[in-house]
């Protein structure tokens, strides 16, 4: 076998691989041979058919059955010998297939980048030092009563933090558009469910007035018929409610699930969940500054089509978020490519400390991550059984707690200084 490589770019590579005739040809014989022992043709007893009555029923199939299987042997073969590692399956392209011909094709596939890490040492990290205290934990008691608010009527014009029940008309240039028409739709001030300019138009309005506002819809917008443009809307206030809070009592402790103990206990929980919060903010603080360094002191090649995949992805994830119902609602794929193409650098580079430092992964972290996921359910069991029976999300485990090992790895050889925080900084609480 004759195999020749050619670099087209920077991790492209195209190999032309030739594979003698002879090799084909014994390949569709043995498999041919094989068949008649199989193959059930009507006049024949089974096993006995003739391998020419096999070669002429089946003789063109099975040669691009066999073509197919030895240039995948063959490519395998190939860069086993050259030693060189493809990211993906190859894009085959055939130069000659004719019978009695040596196999002739082209591969092109794209490599890994050859990484030797540097300046592990110098990656400089601010380690976030902050406490939960009593005010934090009022703050976030009194966070919990504005989530479970009531209204009651209000004779003033509404003002922040007010619910104001409206009907709505929207139209651009005249003409009324999808989705711009609702009646008695309940819309908080200071909530942020409505667009900027919406919720300020509603500011200072009284039960019975009409009024209309003029909202700008930013360029981004999920929906691309309205990006970027001016509506007008024509509003007619029906209601204006002020926000009353619930008491801090026995009541309002079990709507949390604290049926014993009252607001005592009801505090000592919400301390714990936020002592927790903390300590995954401070950790994902940590990280990022660790993997920013990595990044910026090892600048990489990285393969397209680990980026496109990448970027795809990102694209789903996006179009799932905002409710698209088909490939066409998806955001654009040029917004997502910088990003995708660092968080493939960053996975490439992470992998080489993993395997520089030769990090194994610690079973008894993947449990512990396991546990500490199924806690934040209803049905703890539910979600260990889930991962214990699928493949996919154990392999996006063990992944996730290598990455925390090659962090703490890491931060063993980064230099460190403490920063002064506080759990509201951290956690952008009340913010």
């Amino acid at each position: 076998m004759q195999v020749s490589v050619e670099s087209t770019g920077t991790l492209e590579r195209r190999m032309e691989i030739q594979v003698p005739a002879a090799r084909i040809e014994k390949a569709i014989e043995d498999r041919l041979q094989s068949m008649t022992r199989t193959v059930r043709l009507k006049g024949f007893r089974p096993g006995k058919v003739p391998v020419k009555v096999v070669r002429a029923q089946f003789g063109p199939q099975v040669r691009q059955e066999v073509l197919g299987d030895v240039m995948q042997s063959s490519f395998a073969e190939a860069v086993g010998q050259q030693k060189i590692v493809p990211v993906t399956a190859p894009k085959i392209e055939p130069i000659s297939l004719e019978s009695g011909d040596d196999l002739k094709y082209r591969a092109v596939f794209e490599i890994f980048p050859e990484i030797e890490l540097k300046g592990l040492e110098d990656i400089a990290v601010a380690k976030p030092i902050a406490e939960v205290t009593t005010g934090d934990v009022d703050a976030m008691l009194d966070n919990l009563r504005r989530q479970r608010p009531s209204f009651a009527a209000a004779d003033r014009e509404a003002r922040e933090t007010d619910q104001v029940t409206i009907d709505f008309l929207g139209t651009i240039d005249g003409v009324a558009f999808d989705g711009g028409k609702a009646e008695n739709v309940p819309v908080v001030l200071g909530a942020g469910r409505m667009l900027p300019d919406f919720e300020s138009g509603l500011k200072g309005a009284r039960a019975g007035e009409t009024k209309t506002i003029a909202v700008n819809f930013p360029a981004d917008y999920q929906a691309q018929n309205l990006a970027g443009k001016t509506a007008s809307f024509a509003i007619t206030v029906h209601k204006v409610e002020e926000q009353q809070l619930p008491e801090l009592n026995d009541e309002f402790c079990r709507h949390y699930g604290v049926e014993e103990g009252g607001v005592g206990q009801l505090r000592k929980e919400v301390e714990e969940n936020m002592r927790h919060e903390l300590s995954q903010s401070v950790r994902g603080r940590i990280k990022r500054q660790l993997f920013d360094g990595l990044l910026a002191a090892n600048p990489i090649d990285v393969p397209k089509v680990l980026v496109e995949e990448q970027v795809r992805n990102m694209q789903l994830d996006a179009g799932r978020r905002v409710g698209a119902r088909d490939v066409s609602q998806l955001p654009a794929a040029d917004q997502f490519q910088e990003a995708a193409r660092q968080r493939v650098a960053l996975g490439l580079l992470i992998s080489e400390v993993v395997k520089s430092a030769k990090i194994e992964l610690d079973r008894s972290k993947v449990q512990e991550k396991l546990v500490e996921l199924a806690q934040s359910y209803p049905d703890p069991e539910q979600l260990m059984r889930a991962y214990r029976e699928n493949a996919q999300l154990r392999s996006q485990l063990e992944s996730s707690v290598l990455e925390e090992q090659a962090a703490d790895w890491m931060l063993e050889r980064a230099k460190t200084t403490d920063q002064q925080s506080s759990f509201k900084e951290l956690m952008n609480f009340g913010a």
